[in-house]
């Protein structure tokens, strides 16, 4: 009788470790994420592929992210990079005319060597600067894992990628966002101008800067600029069934306000650190255009009309004379956007 106590007391006892262990397992796969502020970079930071170390003066605020796939916006921002590049606009050469904020997936390798090529190369406006940089968060599946080391590799090799710790899901494109708004803020407040797109865009730097930004001329402050949606597609969608649906208790208006396209929009440099510090009292929403206006509303900027068709928000047929007086075109795959690029420029020449 003794021996079947002692029995039941030792299965009891490993039924109650294992689910401890399990315990501690989901307990883990919380990550408690680090805000910093505009202006607050750790001074200790040594390196662009660690964590943020917490100093004194940081100011923070921590929150928990579980990994479980996001259906809506993860409560953020976050800056807590996983890969920073800190170094890439130091303080002592002249600030760039132009940021590019790329928003991509780990998986896209080739789209991002397709742009490095083409329209996203530093070196396209000699004396001028361009900074080139690929906006990610992460995956947590067994593939992601083994993208991430890659990822990390081809971060070494070209330093143009920057990381923070949020799951990369088509909801939290507003968190991607804010991270390069974040970025600009914190290490290139001085660029002239910054654009926002994404990696199945066709952008036609040249014309941008050279036709539409003018470097001649001095730069703007409170611009922001690009494909302004209609009224007629401004309507908050309540049907659950539609991919634009809007729950009205993350948003409870019945229009939203006037937003720019987010296939790429371009903005004043100054207007990094000023969407950046309003989104902190403006809670997230599951649209990163739609937020964006919203901070814009907020902040009383309006927005800049731009010379009629020069933002396209869809895919248009190649043609060298309407490719190269556009600045975007939309879904084009990494083989056409050589191949056009080759056509709009053969000897990197414009007239």
């Amino acid at each position: 009788m003794k021996w079947k106590w002692k029995h039941i007391a030792a299965v009891l006892c490993l039924s109650f470790l294992g689910a401890l262990i399990f315990y501690v397992f989901q307990v883990d796969k919380v990550w408690q994420i680090v805000l910093y502020l505009p202006g607050n970079a750790n001074p200790s930071e040594e390196g662009d592929h660690t964590g943020d170390n917490t100093g004194d003066q940081t100011k923070q605020m921590t929150r928990n992210v579980t990994t479980q796939v996001s259906i809506s916006p993860t409560p953020g921002p976050f800056p807590y990079y996983i890969i920073r590049e800190s170094n890439k606009c130091p303080e002592g050469k002249p600030p760039p005319f132009l940021v590019l904020l790329i928003l991509t997936v780990a998986g896209e390798v080739e789209a991002r060597n397709s742009i490095r090529q083409t329209w996203g190369d530093e070196s396209l406006a000699p004396g001028l600067g361009i900074i080139r940089l690929f906006l990610l968060g992460v995956q947590e599946s067994k593939l992601g894992r083994l993208q991430q080391k890659t990822l990390e590799a081809e971060s070494l090799r070209h330093h143009d990628i920057i990381q923070q710790d949020f799951l990369d899901t088509y909801y939290n494109l507003t968190l991607k966002t804010l991270m390069g708004m974040n970025w600009v803020a914190m290490h290139c407040p001085r660029a002239s101008y910054v654009m926002k797109t994404d990696s199945d865009m066709l952008v036609n730097t040249v014309f941008l800067i050279h036709k539409l930004l003018r470097p001649e001329l001095k730069p703007k402050t409170n611009y922001f600029t690009g494909y302004i949606q209609p009224s007629s597609v401004r309507a908050t969608i309540r049907d659950k069934s539609h991919k634009w649906y809007m729950p009205p208790e993350e948003y409870s208006n019945e229009m939203y306000p006037d937003y720019c396209s987010g296939t790429g929009y371009v903005f004043s440099g100054d207007m990094a650190t000023k969407l950046y510090g309003t989104s902190l009292n403006i809670p997230l929403l599951r649209f990163e255009d739609v937020y964006v206006g919203v901070c814009l509303e907020r902040l009383g900027i309006k927005l800049t009309p731009s010379p009629g068709g020069l933002f396209i928000p869809w895919r248009v047929p190649f043609s060298r004379a309407i490719y190269r007086n556009i600045v975007t075109i939309h879904h084009i795959d990494p083989g056409r956007m050589l191949d056009y690029w080759h056509k709009m420029f053969f000897k990197w020449e414009w007239v």
